[in-house]
């Protein structure tokens, strides 16, 4: 009886934590996937200013737009571009 008293809140918090693991998994992947895109359109954005000037498109480089480009991905680009030509 002293080994199950002594080891069953190790054995219980081991099961919640495979638990926490599981149930969390899905919404971190999707967070992962996020910044990673999010990053990807900081990148863009960058190379957008820097060639952009040679064409007449001027995009900031700001996290709303690498955002909008990351949730959205091209066609979130295209919406900047319309956003850009139209203001």
């Amino acid at each position: 009886m002293d080994f199950l008293s002594a080891y069953m809140p190790w054995i219980m918090g081991g099961v919640a934590a495979v638990i926490a693991v599981a149930l969390l998994c899905g919404p971190l992947k999707w967070l992962g996937r996020i910044i990673a895109r999010t990053a990807f359109g900081v990148v863009i954005l960058f190379l957008v200013s820097k060639v952009g000037g040679l064409i007449g498109i001027q995009l900031g480089v700001n996290m709303l737009n690498a955002l909008c480009i990351g949730v959205l991905g091209a066609p979130g680009f295209g919406l900047l571009l319309l956003f850009d030509w139209m203001l």
